[in-house]
């Protein structure tokens, strides 16, 4: 009719009008089917979140088994290998004598190798790593008398540094290298009168008579420096012999040689301790021949590092457990 409207009305629950049974069949029916759509995507986020966890897990093998010193530049012609000693000489530095003896190996057993660079830029460390190094360089040397063996310092070639080069043939450097400190020093401390300002008492037991040897708790005893001092002479005569050994006639006579002192490259060519000036790549390709070079540097990857360290830290704790806490350095 004209003049009416009508209005539609839509029925918010279509269920309503049905019997009970069957509106009670579809509720049931609807609520089945929202529980498996449910189920179904967290099943999908729990798949998802497992492979992800899995993909983690493989790179994390990987990372732990991947080699740092994967050498990429490894040429079948002829080259100069060249073996790096970066930063502190010790046990569980990358500069150890496990590590630097290894590249040796690897450089020397190389058919290609025309000759060896050792690049040196170390403050020093260890007298028996170092001492290990320089007598493996020293056997190399006679194993194999057609691939020479130079030594090339960078910023620093110091002490336990300097003790390696002196293994080498001949030792190039920069101008403004520094060079020498061949010496050897024990660093402690005493806090005797500290403990006596603050009322401290020191209780020690030990078993045997020099257990507490050189203690920083308690007054300096005049022989045990004495009994120490002996043994910084024997090591630091061990290296004057081992640099007369490996420099010869080449070095001047200068009392301050091996008296700790340090110089730059351009004195330490006048004073022997040096053989001349030049650059890694200036030996290469002017005193060996061949410019090419390759890296022998044996890497630790970083969970050996890890490793390493714990291993370190623990074996710290059980010399300060049996009071072997000094350390000797080449300095």
């Amino acid at each position: 009719m004209e003049g009416k409207r009508e209005i539609l009305m839509i029925d918010p629950n279509p269920n309503s009008k049905l019997p009970d049974d069957e509106r009670w069949a579809r509720e049931v029916l609807n609520k089945l089917a929202f529980a498996a759509i449910t189920e179904q995507r967290r099943t999908r986020r729990w798949g998802i979140f497992f492979k992800l966890l899995f993909f983690a897990y493989l790179v994390l093998v990987l990372v732990l088994v991947w080699p740092n010193d994967l050498d990429t530049t490894v040429t079948s012609k002829r080259h100069t290998a060249l073996v790096r000693v970066e930063g502190l000489i010790a046990s569980s530095t990358e500069a150890s004598a496990k590590n630097i003896i290894e590249s040796l190996h690897k450089a020397f057993e190389d058919k290609q190798t025309a000759g060896v660079i050792i690049q040196i830029n170390s403050p020093g460390g260890s007298p028996t790593q170092a001492g290990e190094i320089y007598d493996e360089i020293q056997r190399l040397r006679q194993k194999h008398p057609k691939i020479p063996i130079h030594a090339v310092t960078s910023d620093l070639c110091a002490s336990g540094g300097y003790y390696i080069a002196a293994a080498a043939q001949n030792i190039y450097a920069n101008k403004a290298s520094i060079v020498g400190s061949i010496g050897v020093r024990m660093d402690s401390f005493g806090f005797t009168d500290a403990m006596a300002k603050l009322g401290i008492e020191r209780r020690a037991y030990t078993a045997g008579n020099n257990k507490d040897f050189l203690d920083p708790f308690k007054p300096v005893n005049p022989e045990e420096v004495q009994h120490l001092q002996g043994m910084l002479n024997a090591i630091h005569q061990q290296f004057i012999t081992a640099v007369k050994q490996g420099r010869g006639d080449r070095l001047k006579d200068n009392p301050d040689l091996f008296s700790g002192l340090m110089w730059t490259g351009a004195q330490s060519v006048e004073l022997g301790l040096v053989d001349a000036l030049g650059s890694t790549r200036y030996v290469a390709e002017e005193v060996i021949g061949e410019k090419t070079m390759v890296d022998y540097t044996k890497r630790t990857r970083w969970v050996d590092q890890l490793l390493e360290g714990t291993e370190t830290r623990l074996g710290a704790t059980l010399l300060g457990l049996f009071g072997l806490e000094g350390t000797t350095q080449w300095r």
